[in-house]
């Protein structure tokens, strides 16, 4: 999916809203664990009560990764059913060299045919560029995230030029790759850069997890982050697919795809 057809989704449904699929079997609910794909299950019935409102999907691939060979094909059968017109994000936060990011990439673009994948810069531009070799596929770089650890590197400023190594990362990035190929993880919990981040990045989509259940305003980020082109897609996980843990569950992330989803149109018009 390229830039133009990400804003088309975004326009026709007002919304730039991603669901988060980090589907942990010790919280869906209890009537689903004896079916024989419980994951699966979940998730299919997740996204046919989100896709009027959601731009995109992004399966968090530890959850499946830890529940080996069967959670591959939960996952597999899950990226089949989501709809063809729907962005789809792997959030793998894959980062190394060489030959091995090659592999990855054709694992998640050619083999599982996502539409993205979340990559780690911390190894330098050899192991990013890479995945960035296959048309029509986008790389969404680690730039500023919302954990507490992230002052530990992210924050660093270099005495010389004054830029804060998150900064560098994002400018650096930009020389990579265009604003069609590349996007940028910010986290929602810091509205207060957010500002900042579109500055030196004007033109990228920015994918922005930490709103709601971690405590990001999703004013304060569309206010901050909109562009002419949207230039957001704003994550929920928790919040959205665990809204319920009854028979409910997927009316109540309805619901709660719907207050979000009305939320952006209201920020889609103030902002934009």
């Amino acid at each position: 999916m390229n830039k133009v057809q990400l804003f088309q989704q975004i326009q026709k449904k007002h919304s730039y809203l991603c669901v988060g699929l980090d589907t942990d079997l010790s919280k869906i609910p209890a009537h689903l664990l004896g079916l024989e794909d419980p994951v699966f299950e979940f998730n299919r019935q997740i996204i046919d009560a989100t896709k009027e409102y959601a731009v995109a999907y992004k399966p968090n691939i530890a959850f499946y990764e830890a529940l080996g060979p069967k959670g591959w094909e939960s996952l597999a059968k899950t990226l089949e059913y989501i709809p063809n017109d729907i962005f789809t994000i792997a959030d793998a936060k894959r980062g190394d060299i060489g030959n091995t990011s090659k592999l990855y990439a054709k694992a998640f673009f050619e083999t599982m045919n996502f539409d993205s994948i979340t990559v780690a810069p911390y190894m330098g531009e050899d192991s990013v560029t890479p995945f960035l070799e296959f048309d029509g596929k986008w790389v969404i770089l680690l730039a500023h995230t919302s954990n507490t650890g992230s002052n530990d590197f992210q924050l660093l400023t270099d005495r010389e030029t004054g830029q804060a190594f998150y900064e560098k990362v994002i400018l650096k990035s930009q020389k990579w790759a265009s604003s069609d190929q590349l996007m940028f993880v910010v986290g929602a919990t810091r509205a207060d850069k957010i500002e900042r981040i579109r500055e030196l990045a004007p033109d990228n989509f920015f994918l922005v997890p930490g709103v709601g259940a971690q405590g990001g305003s999703l004013e304060d980020v569309s206010k901050y982050g909109l562009n002419k082109e949207c230039g957001l897609l704003v994550n929920s996980s928790r919040g959205i697919i665990y809204s319920s843990n009854g028979e409910d569950f997927a009316e109540a992330a309805n619901r709660e795809a719907l207050k979000i989803r009305e939320d952006m149109s209201i920020y889609l018009d103030k902002y934009m």
